[in-house]
């Protein structure tokens, strides 16, 4: 059995509803502070609070009704379209919430009417609640940014100096004022409809006792991770709505309840076999305290019988929790057993915790059966050299679309060094004429630093792999599709290409291989059943790493060198982006200007991006286009944006930008002395401080040779 994976199509259904639920999650994950202080306040000071004060109480209703939808939509814009973005998604749901509102008034005028002209005392009538408006802040907020954005490039490059803030601050009121009235008519109207058939729905389970079988869709969901979707599309808004109303939801726990996952592990403890069995303990404290679920997902795939347990063990707690009144005032997240504990609602800790209980005993009871039925013929295929496990957790890194520092340190069990003499390494990426050009180039000075002239160290694009060779470097993000590619190669996945403490241990596995007295045997013919892979993830790197390396010294660029791949005119000393996408916008169209490529590649330089980040690390950024856009290419070229004051890329500090555009080779030599510049840290403070752009092409070098 490969240990490697198929993963999903990047146009299925479940690609996109993962998508949908991790924009979700982006938006509502970085608020949760703010839901938590809101769950605080509801517990100390409302009349059913621990200490009830009339006066701080009065905090909780304009907390929930305008302060986390407002910086819910503010999230959200600023994912798609930066501060802009994030200005106008608040400004639009602010419009949903005071249509709301508006709505609300004219029903509940309708609905007394009808009960003073039925004989009813006025007094008695009981109004509609408000709507909270978290479903709103997520509609909006993409419609606005991505709007804003689209507006703002029409009028690009057609500003007149000097009048960019002018324009730029009054397009954006405008178009906020716009948006405004969009979020107060049809969205507001589209999301009380929304709110009001989940809640009659969610109602009705309740009332008929079905409340227990969402963990049927639930804790499948979870496994493939689309529970972001349910979580934070429906479960997260209602419990809000219905814990501003009653000051708790058992909404909350459906999701959140740790004690499937740990009960499934502790099967696993006690019956499983061989690298699952060592791992599980381990794997059932980060879930159970750390809150992190995933790391139990690949225990369920490697044998899918076993989401039955979860499924049971779901069921359990949710049927505990709603005949005992069990409940939370807010989300718990992550879902760790501490964050279940502080937002448990006054009186309601022992069903919570009798709920958590015993659904991991159902869980660990179910499993447990599985896994001592199926023990004999998981030991076969163990001895056999099948490798479940760590096919499971190729899996799931393919499910959830990227690899984690939860999952990888799952794989210590399953980590084997290559047969045999290293002689092929290769650097793949999804285009091969960017990042992975650059990355081949640090490690295979590091390699020859090592006396390892003969290994041969390329780059690659996935599409064009073979499985000849025995290590493959490759970013976390594209492991997967590389390792379907080369299944009986070592894997390393890499963040920081400029800097990445992986390619030491590369350095190291080479030494060890190649100074084995047996390395030069030739291998045995025969192939195990199970291709040997080995995985080696890279934690969270630093934004920026201490360079060490030899010094660079500059080679001065002739006049000409501005015909060649660099041109001086590709250079810009200082950027006017303001945030990661305008400034791969600004680098494409230098590229554009150049007539090295068609407008259409600086869509895909985008799309590059949010299919894998292009950050280098030591302030460095190369975004490039697609393998598919290759034929958007007229002529190799490369573009150079400096940003003294630095711009964000996905949390990382970038203050160069280098577009790319690769028709055949010509651009590797440029590359390969770029790397360079950026490892030495001397080098990287001469183009800081440059002030003409032929400074910057002499530190890069002769590029025309």
């Amino acid at each position: 059995m490969s240990a490697t994976t198929t993963a999903p199509a990047p146009g299925s259904v479940r690609v996109a509803v993962q998508k949908f639920g991790t924009f979700l999650s982006g938006m509502i994950m970085p608020n949760i502070p703010a839901l938590i202080a809101w769950g605080i306040v509801t517990m100390f000071f409302i009349p059913a609070g621990f200490t009830p004060n009339s006066a701080i109480s009065t905090i909780v209703g304009p907390m929930i009704h305008y302060l986390l939808p407002i910086v819910i939509a503010y999230t959200g814009g600023h994912m798609v379209y930066g501060a802009r973005g994030g200005i106008v998604a608040a400004i639009g749901v602010m419009g949903a919430i005071a249509g709301s509102d508006y709505l609300i008034a004219q029903e509940n005028a309708r609905l007394l009417e009808v009960w003073v002209a039925a004989g009813n005392d006025p007094a008695k009538f009981s109004e509609l609640g408000q709507v909270h408006m978290f479903i709103g802040a997520m509609i909006m907020a993409p419609i606005s940014a991505y709007s804003m954005r689209w507006l703002d490039r029409l009028w690009e490059d057609k500003i007149k100096a000097g009048l960019e803030m002018l324009v730029n601050m009054f397009s954006a009121g405008i178009w906020g004022f716009v948006l405004l009235l969009i979020g107060f008519y049809p969205i507001a109207w589209i999301v009380n409809g929304v709110m009001s058939g989940l809640s009659t729905g969610v109602n009705w389970l309740v009332s008929h006792n079905l409340l227990p079988l969402t963990s049927i869709i639930i804790e499948p969901a979870k496994v493939f991770f689309l529970n972001n979707a349910i979580n934070h599309g429906v479960l997260t808004p209602l419990g809000t709505q219905q814990a501003a109303d009653t000051g708790s939801s058992i909404l909350f726990l459906l999701e959140a309840n740790p004690g499937p996952g740990v009960g499934l592990l502790l099967a696993f403890t006690f019956f499983g076999i061989g690298a699952a069995r060592a791992s599980a303990p381990g794997a059932a404290f980060i879930q159970f305290i750390g809150g992190i679920h995933e790391v139990y997902f690949p225990y369920a795939l490697m044998k899918p019988t076993l989401i039955l347990a979860l499924i049971g063990g779901g069921m359990t707690g949710v049927t505990t929790n709603m005949l005992l009144g069990g409940a939370l005032r807010a989300p718990a997240a992550p879902g760790s057993i501490l964050a279940v504990a502080a937002q448990i609602a006054p009186g309601k800790y022992v069903p919570v915790f009798l709920s958590v209980i015993l659904s991991a005993a159902v869980t660990f009871i179910i499993a447990s059966i599985i896994l001592r039925a199926s023990r004999s013929r998981d030991l076969a295929a163990e001895a056999a050299g099948a490798d479940s496990f760590g096919a499971a957790i190729s899996a799931t890194e393919a499910n959830k679309g990227k690899g984690s520092d939860a999952l990888s340190g799952l794989r210590a069990g399953t980590v084997t060094a290559p047969a045999g003499a290293v002689k092929s390494i290769v650097f793949a990426c999804d285009a091969g004429m960017g990042s992975s050009a650059m990355g081949a180039s640090v490690l295979r000075k590091k390699i020859q630093a090592a006396g390892f002239s003969d290994v041969k160290v390329v780059n690659k694009a996935i599409s064009s792999l073979d499985d000849s060779y025995q290590i493959v470097v490759s970013h976390k993000d594209l492991m997967d599709r590389a390792a379907q590619k080369t299944p009986s190669a070592v894997h390393v996945a890499v963040d920081n290409f400029m800097a990445s403490p992986r390619y030491d241990e590369v350095v190291e596995m080479v030494k060890e291989a190649n100074s084995d007295p047996k390395a030069s045997e030739p291998a045995p013919v025969a192939a195990p059943a199970a291709p040997a892979r080995a995985i080696v993830t890279e934690p969270a790197a630093e934004a920026v790493a201490p360079a060490a390396a030899a010094t660079v010294t500059p080679v001065a660029a002739e006049p000409e060198a501005s015909d060649g791949v660099l041109k001086l005119s590709s250079i810009v000393l200082s950027g006017t982006a303001g945030d990661q996408a305008s400034a791969i916008d600004e680098a494409g169209r230098l590229l554009v200007a150049a007539g090295a490529v068609e407008e259409g590649y600086i869509t895909s330089m985008h799309d590059r991006e949010n299919s894998v980040s292009t950050y280098m690390g030591n302030f460095l950024a190369i975004p490039h286009g697609t393998n598919e856009a290759k034929g958007l290419i007229q002529s190799s070229a490369i573009s150079v944006v400096r940003y003294p004051g630095g711009i964000d890329w996905n949390g990382n500090p970038v203050k160069f930008v280098i577009g790319i555009a690769g028709a055949n080779d010509e651009h590797l030599e440029l590359l390969s002395k770029i790397a360079e510049v950026f490892l030495d840290a001397d080098s990287v403070a001469t183009l800081e401080k440059a002030t003409t752009a032929q400074e910057i092409a002499d530190t890069f070098g002769k590029v025309n040779g």
